[in-house]
Parts: C-alpha cells; sequence; structure tokens
C-alpha cells in the first residue's frame, strides 16, 4: 500500500523543510566542520579517450575543480590553501577532504591509497569524500573506500547520477546509462559506505514529470544523501556553444525554487541534503547569473517551502509498505 511518509519531523531539523547535511555534521561532531576541495590530477574515461575525448557537456577543463585548488596537484598545499581561504573565525574547525575534481576513483588501488591516505592525514581533518562516475567504481575501489569506515569520521562516496533517464544522460555525453549507476549505488551502499547521489535539474528536454520521476528513483536506491544543482552553463564547456546557439534553455530562479521544492518533497525524509544548488564563480559562470547569488537562491527556496506549508518527504510514497 502507498502512504505519505510520516517518517520524519520537519522540526527536528533544525527549523528548515529539509534535512540539511550542515545541520547533520554540526550535530555530530559539536564543532564546524568545512570541505577542503582536493584536485588530485586525475583524469576522467570521458575525457582520455577511453569513453568520449570530449567530457561532459556540462564540464569545463578544470572538471568542476574549485578555484581554492590553487593550480597545483600537490594535496598538502591545496589543503592549506583552502583552508586559509576559508578561515572565517577562530572558532573550532574541522575538515573533510573532497576529492572534487574529475574521476577520483579513476587510478590504481595502490595510487589511490596513496592519494585518500595523504589528505586524512592532513591536520584537523574528520572525514573523506570522493566524487566519482559509477561506472568507475568497481568491487576493489569499493572494498579500498570501505577500509576508511571508523567511528567518527565522515566518509562518502559521491555518484555522479545527474538523471534516471537515458535519453538525458546520452544528451549530456556520460558515457553510461543508468543501469550502471544503480549497480554502482547498490554495491557501495553494501558496503556500507554512505553514497551521495548527484543530480542536475532543467537538463534540455526533461519534463517536470520526469525530473518526478528521478526523485522518486533515487528514493528507491539505498542513497544517505543527496546533492542538487540546477543545470548552469560553464565557461569553456561544450554546453556554451548549445546556450550561446539559444539551444539550452535555463530555468529562472522562479521556476527552480518551485521544481526543487517538488523533487524535494518527493525524497525520502532521512537522505541528507547535500546541496541545493549550483556553485560557480562570476569568472567561469555564463548562466544563469541569478546562481551567483547563493544567498537569494536559499531564501527563494526556503520561502517557497513556506508558502506552500511543506517539506522534504511530504509527498513520499513509501513503497516498501504492503
Amino acid at each position: 500500500m502507498k502512504t505519505k511518509s510520516k517518517t520524519f519531523n520537519p522540526g527536528s531539523w533544525s527549523g528548515k523543510p529539509y534535512n540539511f547535511f550542515g545541520d547533520y555534521l554540526w550535530n555530530k561532531y559539536k564543532c564546524r566542520i568545512l570541505k577542503l576541495p582536493i584536485n588530485a590530477g586525475l583524469s576522467c574515461p570521458n575525457r582520455d579517450g577511453t569513453l568520449s575525448s570530449e567530457g561532459c557537456i556540462f564540464c569545463s577543463d578544470d572538471g568542476s575543480a574549485s578555484p581554492t585548488t590553487c593550480g597545483t596537484t600537490d594535496i598538502e598545499r591545496q589543503m592549506t590553501f583552502a583552508k586559509d581561504n576559508f578561515r572565517r573565525s577562530d572558532s573550532d574547525t574541522r575538515y573533510l577532504a573532497y576529492f572534487q575534481a574529475f574521476t577520483n576513483t579513476y587510478a590504481e588501488t595502490a595510487t589511490l591509497r596513496k592519494l585518500y591516505d595523504t589528505a586524512i592525514a592532513f591536520p584537523g581533518v574528520t572525514g573523506l569524500m570522493i566524487g566519482t562516475r559509477p561506472d568507475v567504481l568497481d568491487d576493489q575501489v569499493i572494498e579500498l573506500i570501505a577500509s576508511y569506515r571508523k567511528p567518527q569520521f565522515e566518509l562518502w562516496v559521491e555518484i555522479g547520477m545527474q538523471t534516471m533517464h537515458n535519453r538525458s544522460l546520452s544528451l549530456l555525453n556520460r558515457g553510461h546509462d543508468h543501469k550502471t549507476t544503480r549497480d554502482a549505488i547498490t554495491r557501495a551502499a553494501g558496503s556500507d559506505i554512505p553514497v551521495c547521489a548527484h543530480i542536475i535539474l532543467g537538463i534540455p528536454g526533461e519534463s517536470w514529470d520526469d525530473m518526478m520521476e528521478t526523485a522518486r528513483e533515487v528514493s528507491s536506491l539505498p542513497v544517505r544523501g543527496i546533492k542538487i544543482h540546477h543545470l548552469h552553463v560553464i565557461k569553456g564547456s561544450a554546453l556554451e556553444i548549445l546556450y550561446n546557439r539559444g539551444e539550452v534553455p535555463m530555468l529562472t530562479i522562479k521556476e527552480y525554487a518551485s521544481t526543487l521544492c517538488d523533487f524535494m518533497e518527493r525524497l525520502r525524509p532521512d537522505i541528507l541534503i547535500h546541496r541545493l544548488a549550483g556553485d560557480r564563480n562570476e569568472e567561469s559562470l555564463v548562466a544563469p547569473l541569478w546562481g551567483l547569488h547563493k544567498g537569494t537562491v536559499q531564501k527563494s527556496i526556503l520561502d517557497e517551502f513556506s508558502r506552500r506549508g511543506t517539506y522534504q518527504g511530504f509527498l513520499h510514497e513509501d513503497l516498501s509498505r504492503d
């Protein structure tokens, strides 16, 4: 029998209408936790000719790297630079080593172990986050990542799902299908590795129904977190060419806030929300420019939830119950 989810009381989410990852970290560690983004200098099978030399159409030459990686592949220097760049106060702060750029499981396991070990040895690090593709997550790599599990240590693998629709994955030039994503998430979760699924809203050709179907699919998978982005155009990406031709419509901030709330209402309430929108700097962003104003975007989302009187999981249907 389908039933509306009653699992969570939204009042337990520190006053937010969604299960925010930042609140979860604060409640667990009782201090400020910041991500230190890392570019390990790894490539991607969708760029090095294994699958394609073009890459995903939304990705630029920096592989979505944060500017705080400071133009070096030296992990300790990157993390030091990011730590200094992010410092806002003298309050107790700990860090998550976040392998962000390109595909961070795309190397021999011995090489990956050395990279991960270097990152978690950095002073104050209390967790490891690894961004990757679902088709570069074999059992040997999963075993390696699982070896980092320990109490009071935050371990996540972030898998680029983007959408459940194969036609959209083809348009994005992902080089894999959704079956591959399901398999990767299931195997990682089966080794007790928390999985964060990366989703894009506003993919050209996707209808509202398509995006809501992806929300229901995410909820059916053993994911513990989700990072949601609006489609945005980065300078130097293949998507920029299509956008300049007028072939890629952009969601307005109002449309995005509405669609995002629709999406989150259908998510399982226990899924941690790692991110609500894309984040790029002014130098690299082509469109939509409202994405530069993070506070405004967040307020629009909160205002929309408030207007509706709903919250994450409000329309979630628990299909596991008979």
